[in-house]
């Protein structure tokens, strides 16, 4: 991550300027401009400076959004689309100003095909209400972030979660989108068949686009069947490398584990502390298995196994709904955890992925480099498929430890890519990762970029994300 990466673009203040008055006349109240409603909709969950829109439109339909495009597309006036605001690198910053598309009120669930483990959203559905929605039916959407995030926001960066070792991440479970395209007209990327070799794969284009070839107004998912049993587990290790080892031989083995995360001495010291929880200040892994009574046990069974080979302690299971969701309520807050542990310094949270034969490796040569720079860093990770993440606590108001941390964050990345890993698992470029991106894939940019002025020419959707034209 780069404040240099976060510049403001050129804006076309006349065309803005129209836009808004022709947006007010058609919208009335669901147009906003004041000062709140558009920090509002520039805020980031990182130190990067935020750039506000010029004014939001609250879409209540399709219809709003193609009226939204069509009107902006027609004066050359930018659009963002905003879900709920938890992206993570910058990606609703209004980086050449005009105006925030507001999905919230886009938040209806279309159609449950129960029989076929699919359904169709608007993009404001939250994850957790769509599971919630779905309770009665026996079916669930697997796919957890952490945050609640909007399914729009979630397909637009390709968000994976602590589910994604079983389930697999956004683009894999994402079936069809509706989306509006540079001409103002809705588009459907395909239909519900379960595999298709009809023409190119536009779902997988628009999912992980970051909303800057189109914007979505629907997602068409699949559902999985809420398990007969869950169970879940906790072990400490003497070191990361040894907890970071247990796991590639899980996954080596074919355990199909639902959950395997990892926190690092740090993290489990910070979520002792905010969540009142007592483990044991070291590194541990967090699980959980999905099945049948017999199936969740026979895993567990062989996990521990493994567990001990490497040196597990206090290894623990339970089937117990209310301790189980205590522990994994603990996980999901670990950032604010983290938060706690500094709370007058910033937070940037970052992650990178290597392939899950490497990640002891990079995450041992992280865990020497944050102590070698002397920074404040606890590790959590989604460490089932080679993916952890960094909560970096610092002073934003001194350059100088801006500059450390920055420099830490490029040997980080470095780190990652050298491994044939990658600059992010799943917070996505936006802003903050636009340099690494580059090292990342070199000349596949300038097919990306060619795909981006092929759709969208006058570079309206979300511009200044991902690379630079």
């Amino acid at each position: 991550m780069s404040r240099k990466d976060v510049v403001a673009g050129a804006r076309n203040e006349a065309g803005i300027a129209l836009v808004l008055d022709l947006l007010k006349q058609q919208f009335g109240e669901r147009l906003q401009t004041g000062q709140s409603f558009r920090e509002q909709h520039a805020h980031t969950t990182t130190y990067l400076p935020a750039q506000l829109p010029d004014g939001v439109v609250f879409v209540e339909s399709a219809e709003d959004v193609k009226t939204v495009v069509q009107t902006c597309a027609t004066h050359k006036v930018p659009m963002v689309p905003f879900g709920i605001g938890s992206s993570l690198e910058g990606q609703v910053n209004a980086a050449h100003g005009g105006i925030s598309i507001d999905f919230s009120r886009m938040d209806k669930v279309l159609e449950v095909n129960a029989e076929d483990l699919d359904c169709t959203v608007q993009p404001g559905v939250t994850r957790e209400a769509l599971n919630t929605y779905l309770r009665d039916t026996g079916l669930f959407f697997p796919i957890d972030p952490g945050a609640n995030a909007t399914l729009g926001g979630m397909a637009s960066t390709r968000a994976s979660g602590t589910n994604a070792v079983r389930y697999g991440t956004m683009k894999d479970n994402v079936l069809a989108l509706t989306v509006v395209t540079a001409n103002g007209e809705e588009i459907r990327t395909a239909h519900r068949a379960r595999k298709s070799s009809a023409g190119y794969d536009l779902t997988r284009l628009f999912v992980g686009s970051e909303g800057t070839l189109g914007v979505i107004t629907s997602v068409t998912v699949k559902l999985q069947g809420i398990p007969e049993k869950i169970g879940g587990g906790v072990g400490a290790f003497a070191d990361v490398k040894s907890a970071c080892d247990a796991v590639i031989m899980t996954i080596q083995m074919g355990i199909p584990v639902a959950r395997i995360e990892l926190l690092d001495a740090m993290q489990v010291r910070a979520c002792n502390a905010y969540s009142n929880l007592s483990l044991a200040e070291k590194p541990t892994l967090f699980l959980e298995f999905h099945g049948t009574e017999q199936t969740v046990a026979l895993q567990a069974e062989q996990f521990a196994a493994i567990a001990e080979e490497y040196g597990a302690e206090d290894l623990r299971f339970t089937s117990d709904p209310q301790e189980r969701a205590q522990l994994w309520k603990a996980r999901h807050n670990a950032y604010w955890a983290g938060r706690a542990l500094a709370p007058d310094l910033a937070g940037l949270s970052t992650d990178v992925c290597v392939p899950i034969s490497r990640l002891a490796e990079c995450v041992a040569e992280t865990q020497a480099d944050i102590a070698e720079t002397g920074l404040l860093a606890p590790i959590v990770g989604h460490v089932g498929d080679g993916n952890f993440h960094l909560l970096i606590l610092f002073d934003d108001k001194d350059a100088d430890n801006v500059d450390k941390v920055e420099a830490f964050m490029a040997r980080l990345n470095t780190r990652a890519l050298a491994m044939d890993g990658t600059c992010t698992g799943e917070h996505g470029v936006g802003q903050g990762k636009m340099s690494y991106l580059e090292a990342e894939l070199g000349g596949a940019l300038d097919v990306m970029r060619q795909v981006k002025r092929g759709l969208d020419p006058d570079n309206l959707f979300n511009p200044g994300k991902i690379f630079r034209l």
